[in-house]
């Protein structure tokens, strides 16, 4: 058997995430896909922007989590917008279920990562942003980069 790879390679980041939501908690979750899909994010080839996760008979899906076909790939490729099983305990999957149903929370996939030769998704259990809270994260946003510019330019 070959070596197994070791560390943490982030895939993509779904930065949207975090300007249209707050992150209450993180969870990791492997994914269960075919070949040819794990060769397409190792060249980065996939895109997390609108995509969301949902709890549905005791089972955790990504669904709109876009893959594209890999290039050298055959007849074995897969529908690039296919809903995608989760890997997490059951208790783990009962709990994130009953916060999405009770505090109308959603489950929005943060980022995808290898690690140690897996591919694992962070998903974050989050609550929507009004406009005004967007605004307000933007304006401070916008006064930290300003300081920092400013702080480079005094030295």
């Amino acid at each position: 058997m070959s070596p197994k790879l070791t560390g943490v390679k982030i895939a993509a980041q779904n930065r949207k995430a975090f300007h249209d939501y707050y992150v209450l908690e993180r969870f990791e979750a492997g994914i269960a896909l075919a070949g040819t899909e794990v060769k397409s994010i190792r060249m980065g080839t996939l895109n997390l922007k609108d995509s969301h996760c949902m709890v549905k008979n005791g089972e955790i899906f990504v669904r709109a989590m876009h893959i594209s076909p890999y290039e050298k790939g055959n007849i074995f490729n897969r529908d690039p917008l296919r809903p995608r099983k989760l890997l997490m305990h059951r208790r783990e999957i009962v709990k994130l279920g009953a916060r999405v149903k009770q505090d109308g929370l959603a489950l929005i996939p943060l980022s995808v990562y290898f690690k140690d030769s897996r591919v694992k998704l962070e998903i974050g259990l989050c609550q929507g942003k009004k406009i005004h809270d967007k605004r307000e994260s933007e304006a401070a946003r916008g006064a930290e980069r300003e300081m920092a510019r400013a702080v480079k330019a005094h030295r």
